[in-house]
């Protein structure tokens, strides 16, 4: 079998769905679908994620969704104004400012959901 050709999405899960729905849908501006198995996340390029719930949903310890952006600080700006808090890392290789962005290569942001999984938003580099 050659995956080359096969069509690939990714997936995580969460503890709430409608929670879920209205921060992704109304808080991130998303378009959501629901389906019987759970929510569907269309982004720009085609790359759905799908978003299914979990009774004993444990977050991820790791970054499950990035999105690249044209600004990261004007996104961190905005979206602190609706409500968003930002990681802040103030040791290591990632230490961010207090606003919690990392000003490296590339420019990255963490936050949560209302499931605790990490999102990010990241500078595009073109």
């Amino acid at each position: 079998m050659d995956f080359k050709n096969t069509k690939a999405f990714s997936s995580f899960s969460v503890k709430d769905l409608d929670e879920t729905k209205k921060f992704y849908g109304q808080t991130l501006g998303l378009e959501v679908s629901e389906t019987e198995e759970g929510l569907i996340l269309k982004t720009s390029g085609g790359n759905d994620v799908f978003i299914y719930p979990k009774p004993d949903h444990t977050p991820a310890s790791f970054t499950v969704l990035n999105f690249v952006v044209d600004g990261v600080d004007k996104v961190v700006d905005e979206l602190t104004k609706i409500g968003i808090h930002f990681q802040i890392y103030d040791k290591g290789e990632l230490k961010t400012d207090d606003r919690g962005v990392f000003q490296g290569k590339p420019k990255i942001a963490w936050f949560k959901d209302p499931a605790g999984n990490f999102l990010s938003i990241l500078e595009n580099d073109n």
